[in-house]
């Protein structure tokens, strides 16, 4: 090739676009889109049915809300759960108020949930509607577990607000009517505090016992003036409701106007319109019944003189049909009777004669003679009794030495203690061999003896009979054999 010559060499390639925009990693993604989502819903208000309540164990609660075409997943942390106005149930319609935010981990976003209320009044009844067939179908319901009011009662017990018109119009109309004694038990009656507020209240009036420093009462009520149905749901709480039917102590539920109706007026014992209708209720009125004792008194005077002169008319009229007189009927008798109380003086004189006579005749056989014969009778005895207790020194000395005498012998009976010129018989393991036939042939025995002991084996010979005693005292199984 010369160096004139061309070469095609195509055509020059062109250089790569440089691209402004640098590509971002998935975090910085996930967290840009979590800052625009909450600047741009910082606060919204929602409307939706709540699904899938998960509480978990660390205090939060998980959930989702929903439509007919849509859904969203909330949380309510544990800070906010028990400010909720209502708490979370499946198939509840509720308004929430919160913050949208973003779950970078699964690139899902939901709603942090501030507040939280029933979405209307229909939501509420439809609610209290289920919890009553609920406490309906386990019978909290039926007649047949309330208890009765008392008629006269000594001491009431009143659960409201301390601060309110309710307490005084109920003391008031309670003096009114019926003074007696009052105990308040002071609380909250509207707000999430108010149900435990007013089931504490209860179980502390049950609690007491009678003749304590606070007396118990014989009745309760438990009273609110009106509101709305918001105001009044915390009367509406089932736990509330079962605290209620469980009481001991009569409840009447003074709650609202006449129109309002919450759960514990169904499990009370009794329902009033008011708490001033309660108070009129649960006390008699006692300008009522002191006239109605008067009037009782007058009529029962008045049907006594009725008696009287009717017993009196049919005496008079039985009188008019005796053959007689009545003083000539009683003549006899009363003659009789003063004849019988004549002869009552001298029979008792008679009797009093018979029985000094008699005590003369036992006291004549009474005399010192009878106390010495007993008393002769008695040193005898205890003559004889010195007598024996005289011989019984030498007794007990003949007898003591015969007891030191069979202690000796029994001493030199001990195989314990082998005297000389015989010893006891011991297995290598220090057992008494009290029997020839436990001395086989070859066995090693030990015999002990009074100033020592030494190891021996056993022979084959025939082992020597022994000579019986003559009349020896047989020796006990546990003090061996002396060889």
């Amino acid at each position: 090739m010369t160096d004139d010559s061309y070469v095609f060499e195509g055509p020059a390639e062109a250089p790569a676009p440089r691209d402004n925009n640098p590509p971002l990693s998935i975090s910085e993604l996930s967290f840009a889109l979590k800052r625009t989502l909450e600047d741009r819903f910082g606060h919204v208000r929602l409307r939706g049915e709540v699904s899938k309540v998960n509480r978990h164990a660390s205090g939060h609660v998980y959930l989702t809300l929903k439509d007919d075409k849509a859904c969203i997943d909330g949380v309510v942390w544990k800070g906010s759960v028990r400010g909720l106005g209502i708490q979370p149930e499946t198939g509840l319609e509720v308004i929430v108020t919160g913050k949208i935010t973003s779950y970078p981990a699964r690139s899902s976003y939901q709603i942090v949930i501030e507040t939280m209320e029933a979405a209307g009044a229909g939501a509420l009844l439809a609610r209290l509607e289920a919890l009553k067939v609920k406490l309906r179908d386990e019978g909290l319901f039926e007649a047949g577990r309330k208890k009765p009011l008392p008629a006269y009662p000594a001491v009431i017990g009143v659960i409201t607000s301390p601060t309110g018109a309710v307490i005084r119009d109920v003391l008031h109309r309670i003096a009114e009517r019926w003074p007696c004694r009052v105990v308040v038990w002071p609380v909250v009656v509207q707000g999430e505090a108010a149900c435990g507020q007013v089931s504490a209240a209860i179980r502390g009036f049950d609690a007491m016992e009678p003749g304590g420093p606070i007396p118990r009462p014989d009745l309760l009520i438990v009273a609110r003036g009106g509101g709305s149905v918001e105001d009044l749901w915390c009367f509406n709480d089932e736990g509330l409701a079962r605290t209620v039917a469980a009481a001991r102590i009569p409840i009447v539920s003074a709650v609202g106007h006449e129109t309002d109706t919450t759960l514990i007026d169904f499990v009370s014992d009794r329902r009033a319109p008011t708490p001033t209708g309660a108070a009129e209720m649960v006390t008699p009125v006692l300008a009522d019944l002191v006239g109605w004792v008067a009037d009782l008194s007058a009529r029962s005077v008045r049907a006594a003189g009725r008696v009287i002169e009717d017993r009196r008319t049919r005496l008079r009229a039985a009188a008019r049909g005796l053959p007689a007189r009545a003083d000539d009927l009683l003549a006899l008798p009363r003659q009789r009777l003063d004849q019988a109380s004549l002869r009552l003086g001298a029979g008792l004189e008679r009797n009093r004669g018979a029985h000094e006579r008699r005590a003369a005749a036992v006291g004549a056989r009474l005399g010192p003679h009878l106390l010495e014969r007993a008393i002769e009778r008695r040193r005898a005895r205890l003559d004889a009794a010195t007598a024996r207790l005289e011989a019984f020194p030498p007794q007990l000395e003949r007898r003591g030495e015969r007891l030191g005498a069979l202690s000796r012998a029994l001493a030199t009976l001990d195989p314990a203690k082998p005297k000389p010129g015989f010893a006891r018989v011991e297995d290598e393991g220090g057992t008494w061999l009290t029997g020839a036939a436990a001395l086989t042939p070859g066995r090693r025995v030990r015999l002990v003896m009074p100033d020592g002991a030494a190891g021996a084996t056993v022979d084959g010979g025939e082992p020597r009979p022994a000579r019986p005693a003559a009349k020896a005292r047989p020796a006990s199984p546990e003090q061996g054999a002396l060889f």
